[in-house]
């Protein structure tokens, strides 16, 4: 890979290192994807040691009050070994009988080292269909979240044994940065087989410099980038560099470490520089408060009394159906609808937690009526204070 030398890493990045430091250590929800080669040590067969190491991590990070999901690539690179395959089949139904296979001795491997440390978990597999359709985004973050709450460490794969060429995610990066998305963690870090980015691939080239610090996104980096560097798995440094772009949308910013380094996530979390740090520009919360209010096409409103306006502009507080009058147009749950006060004159917007037709016979309603107006109980609030942006001060 030829060197490109209009980059000056030592000079353009390092201005951003001092950011770097607390990026992991102020985070309190994080996603973490570890790679096949890592997991299955070069394709030999799931690696206990290493899987126990990283669950002991994730345990003692649980314990402190953080939230982590584990994006663990592997499930096909062991179904090869257990079949005694040498070499990844490009047949979509051999990948998918391998992913099968392996997928049994993956999820159990976590299990058995996270509950060895005191800490649940849970196995959860994701289609590109699900996080395209509204609905099941909304369920898979619910579960997620839930999950989360209760202390329970989600461990998450491509659900490779029903994906097709049209539907599959391609490699576990861009899971990783789609799940960060989801649960909009604040970050995504990446263990990976290579130490971080360097400006040029240093297996060819010696005058590499190693990237500490960058910003998520920059043109530049996918310049940078090899391709990809194993046979057991899909991925490459592109795919890393391109997860960190997506990741950055929703304002999480992206580590890219070596797997091996010794208790890699609590030095981590300890606020040590590993790897490179791919900075997000945008705060978490900025980046979806911005994308609600530049929102130009909205399917309804709801219309609230002038209590509710002074609880949700006066204190910043959630839109709860109580508080609603009545409700205008057609949207579905996840929706961004408008909020407006008596006079009809938009106050806020944000994201619907339930359908229009659901919120009609919400309206004045408190939280015990719902199971018996809907059949069930899901979300107290209208709008949750976190998916509400205002428009009106």
């Amino acid at each position: 890979m030829a060197r490109v030398s209009t980059m000056q890493p030592e000079v353009s990045m390092n201005v951003l290192e001092l950011a770097s430091a607390p990026v992991l250590q102020t985070a309190r929800r994080i996603v973490v994807k570890v790679g096949s080669s890592l997991v299955t040590n070069e394709g030999r067969g799931l690696d206990e040691e290493a899987i126990g190491q990283w669950s002991e991590q994730l345990a003692a990070l649980v314990k402190q009050g953080r939230e982590l999901i584990m994006v663990s690539s592997g499930a096909v690179a062991e179904g090869m070994k257990r079949l005694g395959w040498t070499v990844r089949p490009q047949e979509i139904n051999e990948l998918q009988a391998a992913a099968a296979v392996g997928q049994m001795g993956l999820v159990q491997m976590y299990e058995t080292k996270l509950r060895a440390c005191g800490v649940g978990s849970a196995q959860v597999l994701l289609t590109h269909a699900d996080l395209a359709d509204r609905e099941r985004y909304l369920n898979a973050r619910s579960t997620l979240v839930t999950l989360l709450q209760l202390g329970v460490v989600p461990v998450i794969n491509e659900n490779d044994t029903v994906v097709n060429d049209e539907i599959k995610f391609g490699d576990n990066d861009t899971l990783g940065a789609l799940v960060a998305n989801l649960v909009e963690a604040d970050v995504l870090v990446i263990l990976t087989d290579q130490k971080g980015l360097y400006t040029a691939d240093p297996r060819r080239d010696p005058t590499a410099q190693f990237v500490h610090v960058a910003r998520a996104g920059d043109p530049v980096l996918e310049a940078m980038a090899g391709g990809v560097g194993s046979s057991i798995g899909r991925g490459g440094m592109i795919t890393k560099i391109l997860a960190a772009k997506r990741a950055a949308g929703s304002g999480a910013s992206t580590i890219i470490a070596w797997g091996r380094e010794p208790q890699v996530l609590l030095r981590l979390c300890a606020g040590e520089a590993i790897g490179t740090c791919l900075l997000a520009q945008t705060a978490k919360h900025q980046a979806r408060k911005r994308w609600m209010a530049d929102h130009l096409q909205m399917r309804g409103s709801v219309r609230v009394d002038d209590g509710a306006v002074v609880k949700i502009v006066g204190e910043g507080k959630s839109l709860l159906p109580i508080g609603m009058t009545s409700v205008d147009g057609d949207f579905s749950r996840g929706d961004v609808i408008a909020v407006c006060d008596s006079q009809g004159r938009e106050v806020a917007r944000g994201l619907a937690n339930y359908a229009s037709s659901e919120a009609r016979l919400l309206c004045r309603k408190s939280s015990s009526d719902f199971e018996r107006l809907l059949g069930y109980a899901a979300e107290p609030e209208m709008i949750h204070r976190d998916n509400l942006v205002l428009t009106r001060s």
